[in-house]
């Protein structure tokens, strides 16, 4: 069997339709080492509200941001504006040879993200 490659993921959830938010936009950024964050991919979630792999190349120790276009995903359905405009998270990688998982959980007045497996 491969071995699978270590990287970061993401699944969001639409807890006002109850679905996965499909073509949700997602972007991830690490901060370099002045703090400055440096675009690492974009995307958008699949028909499942997930995206699978957000890293092209090697997963490395550091400082990540994972930014959740809220504004975007309303943008492009018939429901109200949203009050968020966007999600910020920030984490940090220690182990590089283990994946990580950042859901998100969004309602019309609330968003919520934890540590995944």
């Amino acid at each position: 069997m491969a071995k699978v490659r270590p990287t970061i993921s993401t699944h969001v959830l639409d807890l006002e339709t109850g679905a996965p938010a499909a073509s949700f936009p997602v972007a991830l950024f690490r901060l370099g080492e002045d703090g400055q964050p440096e675009l690492l991919t974009e995307a958008e979630t699949d028909g499942d509200g997930r995206v699978p792999s957000l890293v092209k190349g090697l997963l490395r120790p550091g400082s990540y941001q994972l930014i959740f276009d809220v504004a975007a995903y309303l943008d492009g359905t018939d429901r109200d504006p949203a009050f968020f405009e966007n999600m910020a998270v920030g984490f940090r990688i220690e182990d590089p040879a283990r994946s990580y998982h950042v859901p998100l959980l969004l309602t019309p007045f609330g968003l919520s993200t934890y540590r995944g497996s």
